[in-house]
């Protein structure tokens, strides 16, 4: 087996966006990236904060067991990589119907 994760295997709640105005927030005000089977938005909070991060999956991917895997799929994504972010900030992150069928490693 390989070495102990240096990190926490749970992404909490409290890392987690909610509520609709953060969503929106994120939205309107923040940053946007186009690339592969995400939308990233993200908008950066002061220092001394957590970041945390809000997944948004439509209808369009597909039935309610496809909609889950992207939504989990976003969410380790983000929980693996949380460390490299240079500042703290909210990401939402929205699936592209292209997400449905890919391993981990390619999203």
């Amino acid at each position: 087996m390989d070495a102990a994760p240096t990190g926490s295997l749970v992404l909490p709640p409290s890392r987690r966006i909610k509520q609709g105005r953060d969503f929106a927030r994120a939205r309107a005000q923040g940053r946007r990236l186009v690339q592969g089977c995400l939308i990233m938005n993200w908008l950066v909070l002061p220092p001394g904060s957590t970041s945390r991060v809000g997944v948004i999956t439509t209808r369009r991917l597909g039935n309610a067991p496809a909609r889950s895997r992207a939504r989990r799929l976003m969410r380790e994504a983000f929980r693996a990589r949380q460390h490299c972010l240079a500042q703290p900030a909210d990401v939402v992150l929205v699936a592209r119907s292209s997400i449905v069928g890919r391993a981990f490693r390619e999203v």
